[in-house]
Formats: C-alpha cells, sequence, structure tokens
C-alpha cells in the first residue's frame, strides 16, 4: 500500500523502527476533512447512550443554546481518532501489522463542534519507545475544525502497533 489512503491529506511513510525514531518531535499526519453531521451525531448518542438535548435537538439547541444549534458529543470528536490513526499508520508503518489503542494521557475538548462542520486531524510525533514485538507511539494530536481558529480537541494518545509473528 503506497498510495496515500483517502482519509489521509498528507503523511509520512517510515521505513523502519529506526526511520520512527528519526521523526519524534515532528507532524507526521493531517488527515482528510471529515463531516460530522447531525446523522453522525444522533448515532452516536444512540451508540452510547448520552441524549443530551445540545446534542439531539436541533429546535431546542437553535432556540436555547449558546452555539445557534446542535453540537457533536466530545466523546464523538475523540472516537474520530480511530479512523484517522487506522489510516495513517497503516499506510505509515507498513511493517506493522496491527494496532492497539494503548489510551490517553490527557484530553481537552477546546471548542465545541457544531452539526454540519468538518474536522481533521493533526499529529505530531511525541515519542517512540521499543515494545515486545511492536512500538509504542505518543501523538500529540489536534483536532482542527474547518473555519475555525481553536481546534476542537487537543489530546496526547498512545498507540501500539505490532510486528508480523511468525506462524
Amino acid at each position: 500500500m503506497n498510495e496515500l489512503p483517502e482519509l489521509l491529506s498528507a503523511a509520512r511513510r517510515f521505513e523502519s523502527p529506526v526511520d520512527v525514531a528519526a521523526h519524534v518531535g515532528q507532524n507526521v499526519c493531517v488527515s482528510a476533512w471529515a463531516l460530522v453531521d447531525q446523522q453522525r451525531i444522533d448515532t452516536f448518542a444512540w451508540t452510547t447512550g448520552d441524549f443530551q438535548w445540545i446534542h439531539i435537538d436541533p429546535a431546542r439547541a437553535a432556540a436555547q443554546s449558546p452555539y445557534g444549534g446542535t453540537i457533536a458529543h466530545g466523546f464523538l470528536t475523540l472516537s474520530l481518532l480511530g479512523q484517522f490513526f487506522e489510516a495513517f499508520l497503516s499506510y505509515a508503518l507498513p511493517f506493522c501489522d496491527m494496532g492497539l489503542n494503548y489510551g490517553l494521557n490527557r484530553v481537552r475538548f477546546t471548542h465545541p463542534v457544531r452539526s454540519g462542520s468538518r474536522v481533521r486531524c493533526r499529529l505530531q510525533l511525541d515519542k517512540v519507545e521499543a515494545v515486545p514485538h511492536g512500538l509504542q507511539l505518543t501523538f500529540g494530536v489536534t483536532i482542527e475544525i474547518e473555519g475555525e481558529e481553536r481546534p476542537a480537541c487537543v489530546a496526547e494518545s498512545v498507540v501500539r502497533r505490532l510486528f508480523p509473528r511468525a506462524v
């Protein structure tokens, strides 16, 4: 897979674990824009059971919220990292064949994502560690909102990518 996946607009492709480590401190990925529309927000509400009116009631949100309409759940915005990471890491680390979300060290939701907005993700590689059978990567994550100065979310995310195992 040498072609950049559709979900990415720019990404670094690494040749080896040593190459990955050589890029600590650098921006390594910018995703393509992803639409956060009311259908996605409603689906997330049904999936998680979070039916706060600010997310699922467009008429009430238009009349009563400070945002003039519905906004995405913060955790919906954060959950988009899954698709961005999978597209990026599958492309960027061809010598690994499996990934795990290891966790988050910190997360802040710094600006609401209004329904109908588009967001994208920027990843900065902050740390690389060897772990049994793979690499642990720590990324500075910024989820940007198209047309907004402030990002929707900033986080530090830790993922593991594992090397293929001999059968």
